[in-house]
């Protein structure tokens, strides 16, 4: 309340203040076009002294206007967070109600815009308001009554023409942030999913989702600039040049012009905030730059490390020094502890981690593919989770049908998903449409579909039941897919060859599968 207080007190100041300056101002000009030094120097010395406080009565205003902001923020955040947190409100919005795509986004950005718009509506409101009842209360005293009332008229008409013409603004700034939230939704996937993205070498595709998604945004950016450039000429001309004509021929004197000059933003911020963003997108080429890992491989058709050692990218030893080969159709189960380094070999081989020695002989990218306990699911088609990270053009390259696509899923026991879903053209949320078993099964149809020499499996198949996990493994080995293991289930020691045991001290233990092997897991 106190802050509205001053708010509304600095604009009826503010306006006296604004009257003031035309008044002097135009004394100003009269001292100078009749040559009077007398009247000039008085006049001059009255601006001069008055400008610290009308500096300090816009301060204010800008003072109580940032506040205002702040507090009509906290206060709607508060309650905000105070609905989103009861109960399980926070997971059903994100897992059951699909009205809001993005909560965080509503949360955060849209409730600060929102408070701004509304104390800004406050003062864009008042000040005119203010300054019209003013001005109509002195010209009516120096011209009659008539003169204000053919300019309101004016002001009323002109006002209802723009209104219409600006009906699109907010339908066109509700699509802005539709747009905006998907471009940065699915940035944060990239982000979140990068690891799976890598192993998939999925790059290519998701620069094309992501090319997609910012050429919409792009494109409706596009034509709001040219509707605003239609609507900054047609205000100009009615709300500035027609103003100033129709101020004219009412008052019929030069020295009074109801078109007040706009404030010009000042170009010091704007640079300042283009220097912050050069600097953070240059931040942002170093860290890509320095992200593309690169070391010298000997590329084959077998799999061998030779006194490799296995370190994190800080320079971390989870094993000094490792030796073995593996060589295609010989399918190895990998065991040991939690934070063993089970999946930093997995990131070694797919040149996510850098190779600190030694030498690595794996086939190249495209014969060895990833895949993880928690399957990347992209943006699109029923068809595009199978193909992923191909397109439908690079499935035609390949002479792969649908009917094909259809019999992989069969292979995983998921072709019923086909009619349940309606078809491969089906559009769905799939990460939060599929289950966790069905997720992890259409990534091994994805795998068959790929057909790698070499595949790395990391616990891909923890949701799915034991016989149809056997089922898959056994067509892995049918159709000539090398496989690197990552589980505890006993069930799978049946379908290796070989065995990786690490303890998690940095010892490890490569030996082949016999029927004396001793078998552990649950």
């Amino acid at each position: 309340t106190g802050y509205l207080v001053l708010i509304a007190v600095m604009l009826i100041v503010r306006t006296y203040c604004d009257i003031w300056m035309i008044q002097n101002g135009t004394v100003i000009e009269s001292a100078i076009i009749g040559r009077s030094r007398k009247d000039f120097k008085r006049y001059l010395f009255n601006f001069i002294a008055a400008m610290p406080a009308i500096s300090l009565v816009n301060n204010f205003l800008k003072y109580g206007l940032n506040e205002l902001k702040l507090c009509f923020r906290v206060r709607l955040t508060k309650y905000l967070y105070e609905e989103y947190l009861q109960a399980y409100t926070y997971y059903k919005m994100g897992n059951l109600d699909n009205r809001i795509a993005n909560p965080d986004q509503l949360l955060t950005q849209d409730v600060e815009k929102f408070c701004n718009s509304v104390v800004d509506l406050y003062s864009n409101l008042s000040k005119p308001f203010l300054d019209i009842v003013l001005y109509i209360f002195k010209l009516t005293n120096a011209i009659g009554a008539q003169g204000p009332a053919t300019m309101m008229a004016y002001l009323i008409v002109s006002g209802f023409f723009l209104t219409r013409l600006r009906r699109p603004i907010g339908r066109m700034t509700i699509a802005e942030q539709k747009y905006e939230g998907e471009y940065r939704f699915v940035n944060s996937r990239l982000i979140t999913n990068s690891e799976e993205i890598a192993f998939y070498n999925g790059n290519l595709r998701e620069k094309q989702t992501i090319h997609k998604t910012f050429h919409k945004l792009v494109e409706h950016l596009h034509n709001f600039i040219l509707f605003r450039f239609s609507m900054g000429f047609i205000d100009t001309i009615i709300a500035k040049y027609l103003a100033t004509v129709v101020g004219y021929l009412v008052v019929s004197r030069p020295f009074l012009n109801l078109a007040h000059p706009r404030h010009q933003k000042s170009t010091h911020s704007e640079l300042l905030e283009l220097h912050s963003s050069n600097y953070r997108i240059n931040a942002g080429t170093e860290g890509l730059e320095q992200g593309q890992i690169s070391a010298d491989y000997d590329i084959t058709t077998r799999e061998r490390f030779d006194h490799v050692p296995l370190a994190t990218p800080n320079g971390d030893i989870l094993i000094r020094d490792l030796n073995f080969e593996v060589q295609s159709g010989a399918n190895v189960l990998i065991c040991g502890p939690n934070g063993c380094g089970k999946s930093s070999l997995f990131r070694v081989l797919g040149e996510l981690w850098p190779l600190f020695g030694g030498c690595l002989t794996k086939p190249e990218r495209g014969k060895l593919f990833y895949v993880p306990q928690r399957p990347y699911m992209t943006l699109g088609t029923l068809r595009d989770q199978v193909i992923y990270p191909d397109t439908v053009e690079d499935q035609r390259k390949k002479g792969i049908s649908d009917q094909v696509l259809k019999e992989y899923l069969d292979n995983v026991q998921l072709g019923q998903i086909l009619e349940r879903e309606s078809g491969w053209d089906s559009v769905q949320d799939w990460m939060d449409v599929l289950s966790g078993g069905e997720k992890q099964r259409m990534a091994m149809a994805r795998l068959f579909y790929h057909k790698p020499q070499f595949a790395i499996l990391d616990e891909c198949t923890s949701a799915v039941s034991v016989d149809v996990e056997g089922y898959i493994y056994s067509h892995c080995r049918k159709v000539g897919i090398t496989l690197f293991t990552v589980s505890h289930r006993k069930s799978l020691w049946k379908h290796h060859d070989f065995y990786l045991h690490m303890d998690g001290r940095g010892n490890y233990e490569f030996k082949k599968i016999t029927e004396d092997t001793v078998e552990f897991g649950s």
